[in-house]
């Protein structure tokens, strides 16, 4: 993800982002986020759908543990976000966001899918033919 996007994300949930500026031995965040700026707006509403629950869940007194990030990625042309605390609501959330990402092209955010048979990747037809990936789905 480009840098500003990436900064974009810390500000807006730094709640979440204790672990970003860790040693590596002590968390993945140290790289940032390491997927691509089509998901940013997944990643951002993501985020503040899961801020939003917490912060109302315990202003009713229901604790929910702060969600801190471990790692953010792509792997097998998905979304992977890994975190600590949460509650199963967020989990849902967390696993909605992740098959989101399968039908989202990771350069653009336009509809994509998941291309390719070594490296996996999820791509829409412009970014596809771009990195010469050519199959009869091309859609």
């Amino acid at each position: 993800m480009s840098p500003e996007l990436d900064k974009q994300l810390c500000e807006n949930y730094p709640k979440m982002m204790v672990n970003r500026h860790k040693d590596m031995q002590e968390t993945a965040m140290c790289w940032g986020f390491d997927c691509g700026d089509g998901w940013f707006n997944i990643l951002n509403q993501l985020m503040g759908n899961i801020q939003h629950h917490i912060d109302w869940k315990n202003r009713k007194e229901e604790v929910v543990a702060q969600v801190t990030l471990d790692q953010v990625k792509e792997k097998f042309g998905t979304l992977r976000f890994y975190y600590t605390g949460g509650d199963d609501v967020i989990d849902g959330m967390v696993r909605m966001a992740e098959a989101m990402s399968g039908t989202t092209c990771e350069t653009c955010g336009s509809p994509g899918q998941r291309r390719g048979g070594g490296w996996v990747t999820t791509l829409c037809k412009e970014h596809a033919e771009a990195r010469g990936i050519y199959t009869d789905e091309l859609a």
